[in-house]
């Protein structure tokens, strides 16, 4: 049913199994042990590119925390409506919850490939005669027969502290004394780094995470219940599952740190840019800010009013030229429009003045009249 996962996993640990054996010996239970570290390297190796972006999207979730809230509180029940808004925050800022998910889910069926490859060099029911006869999938059947007879510090290294007697007996002066002297400090071994793996990422939890009353139940099953449950289930797996859990815990430990230092820097470059943009835009330190705009724009709206541009402007000219032409009108203008209106009236009463009084009665009103004008204008230029 797997087998599209059996044949790549075998596949992989037979060539790391071929390198190491032509380096120390086919049958050394080391090189045996070396192919099973390899074989995780390999595959965490495959899995670099998922972990950034699960740090990533981690990174992302925790600074949109916030806006999530919000969108929960404002939609309520209303399911369809916040997944809505989830997808499109996701969308604008480039982040998705589920790439988190992707390493282990690519993990989980690797680890079930691993051990069942391992677990088929010794079926459960077959006797080692028999076990010797069967290849297991690309591993011929010397492979499974040097496999069987390799030993780790003594220990069988497809042997596990809780086999079935008649397995046991299979190997011959190995007792589980032997196997418990080898599998217990690889079973605490591979607790410790589980916790410290667990506890590296809790450290880069925010404050918000870490107050969340479901986030801190998740933290201690990581930091507390995953190591135990490693420890527990040590006697229960062959010295190579035991093998994969140590280096596959390592690896992780090492990876979380080179990545996150890695972040670290990329977000700390980003800040130092930002204030850079933001330092290059403002005065620098003593600097007097520039305000020759500003000048220039006030010196504008003054020089419209003087220069009488506006509306306004020539209205109070005019005002003012009237007010002035009325007080300071000369007497003898008024005795000349009295005497206009005298002729006019005398005209009216139909008395006839000579020719010589009616061209000074008409032209006495002519030179008030010019008079008026150049006074006008002079205020003008002035």
């Amino acid at each position: 049913m797997l087998d599209f996962i059996y044949w790549p996993v075998s596949a992989i640990m037979w060539f790391w199994h071929k390198v190491f054996g032509y380096v120390l010996s086919p049958d050394s239970g080391v090189a045996w042990a070396l192919s099973v570290v390899f074989l995780v390297f390999t595959l965490r190796t495959l899995l670099i590119k998922p972990f950034i972006s699960q740090m990533r999207s981690m990174r992302k979730m925790a600074e949109f925390a916030p806006e999530i809230k919000k969108i929960k509180e404002k939609h309520g029940n209303d399911r369809q409506k916040q997944a809505e808004a989830m997808q499109k925050l996701q969308s604008e800022h480039g982040f998705n919850p589920l790439g988190g998910c992707l390493p282990i889910l690519v993990q989980l069926p690797v680890f079930f490939g691993l051990f069942h490859v391992l677990r088929m060099f010794n079926r459960p029911g077959l006797t080692y005669e028999q076990n010797i006869q069967i290849p297991n999938y690309i591993f011929s059947p010397a492979d499974v027969e040097s496999f069987l007879d390799a030993r780790l510090l003594g220990a069988p290294i497809s042997g596990w502290i809780t086999m079935p007697g008649d397995q046991l007996a299979a190997f011959a002066e190995v007792s589980r004394v032997d196997i418990g002297l080898v599998a217990v400090p690889l079973m605490i071994l591979a607790g410790v780094l589980t916790h410290f793996t667990s506890r590296h990422s809790v450290a880069r939890q925010t404050e918000a995470q870490a107050a969340n009353p479901q986030s801190a139940i998740m933290n201690k099953v990581m930091l507390y219940l995953f190591p135990i449950g490693v420890v527990i289930g040590g006697p229960f797996f062959p010295l190579a599952i035991l093998l994969y859990w140590l280096s596959n815990n390592a690896w992780t430990l090492g990876q979380q740190y080179v990545i996150y230092r890695k972040i670290d820097a990329e977000e700390a470059e980003k800040k130092e840019v930002a204030v850079a943009q933001r330092q290059s835009l403002g005065p620098r330190p003593g600097q007097k800010p520039d305000r020759s705009k500003k000048d220039t724009t006030l010196s504008s709206n003054r020089d419209g009013p003087a220069n009488g541009d506006g509306p306004a402007d020539g209205a109070t000219a005019a005002a003012s030229d009237g007010r002035v032409s009325a007080s300071d009108r000369d007497p003898s203008d008024e005795d000349a429009a009295d005497g206009d209106g005298a002729s006019r009236s005398s005209g009216a009463a139909g008395t006839t003045p000579a020719s010589k009084d009616g061209a000074e009665g008409g032209a006495a009103p002519r030179a008030v009249q010019q008079r008026n004008r150049s006074k006008k204008k002079n205020r003008k230029r002035r």
